[in-house]
């Protein structure tokens, strides 16, 4: 058996675009060179942000490249019970507190500055917010080495339900890969500032964090703004996966033979290795001139 659990967790906004699919190629990789398992989770828990069909697009986008996951998807919008259980949980360990603070009341602060931390008991139409304590956070990074911050001072109280009820990413993500058993997480380097507060959960809640991996984010050639749904990229062409994969594998600097696309991730596994990504936090590539 194996002790290795990774996964890739898009969010159903949109078709995936380059970046998307070489993060999903990457965190798959590191999997599969460990003889580990790859799981698929739709993050699918902010339904204003969501497109209809992104989540059936994705999927199909993945098995077209040969990105074939283990275990059943799934799908964080299934999962409200796990979080309010968690929530229950942190409220036990008197971790949380209710955020009446609206923009107004916050804005001008980097930060947010505390106003509520005395709300240790519901209040309606209100945020829930975890309270941050810890005042020195280390870990080494697979890609970006050790890593420093103080959460409390740099980050501060982060919120885990909202205002309007919905779960918020940073519980969300942490209740699932505990539930999961996810040992490795492989993600964008734009995501590793956000690893100090789910540490944070870990730590409130006594669970083992896993292995965090940062990667480069990709920038189209002379561009930059990273490749992103938010920035407009365009969607990967799914009828030409050989040559997309050809340029993930570029990047990588992995050279395969042109195959179907499950064989060329076979020709990748045995030359995945993570010194490629070392140290890289953006990652040039003219993806709009596939050849």
């Amino acid at each position: 058996m194996t002790t290795y659990r990774g996964r890739f967790a898009p969010t159903p906004s949109g078709p995936l675009h380059f970046g998307s699919l070489f993060a999903a190629v990457v965190s798959f990789l590191d999997a599969r060179a460990a003889e580990g398992h790859w799981l698929v989770r739709i993050e699918d828990i902010d339904p204003p942000r969501e497109q209809p069909g992104a989540a059936t697009s994705i999927l199909s986008t993945l098995e077209k490249h040969g990105l074939f996951w283990d275990e059943s998807v799934t799908y964080q919008s299934q999962n409200s019970e796990r979080y309010q259980s968690y929530l229950t949980k942190l409220t036990e360990l008197e971790r949380l507190f209710w955020c009446t603070c609206s923009r107004k009341d916050l804005a001008g602060h980097k930060l947010y500055p505390g106003h509520c931390r005395h709300r240790l008991q519901p209040v309606a139409n209100s945020a829930i917010r975890l309270r941050i304590d810890r005042d020195d956070d280390r870990f080494n990074d697979l890609f970006q080495g050790m890593q420093h911050s103080r959460p409390r001072d740099e980050l501060g109280d982060v919120i885990l339900r909202r205002r309007d009820n919905l779960f918020a990413y940073q519980l969300a993500v942490v209740c699932d890969d505990i539930e999961q058993n996810v040992t490795h997480v492989i993600r964008g380097i734009d995501l590793l500032e956000s690893t100090y507060w789910q540490r944070e959960l870990y730590r409130v809640l006594n669970a083992q964090p896993p292995t965090y991996g940062h990667f480069a984010v990709i920038h189209s050639t002379g561009s930059e703004q990273k490749l992103s749904k938010q920035n407009l990229a365009p969607a990967v062409d799914d009828t030409q996966p050989q040559q997309n994969l050809q340029q993930v594998f570029r990047l990588l600097n992995i050279h395969v033979e042109r195959d179907a696309p499950e064989a060329m991730l076979q020709q990748a596994i045995k030359q995945w290795r993570r010194p490629i990504l070392i140290d890289k936090q953006i990652l040039h590539c003219p993806v709009f001139q596939l050849d």
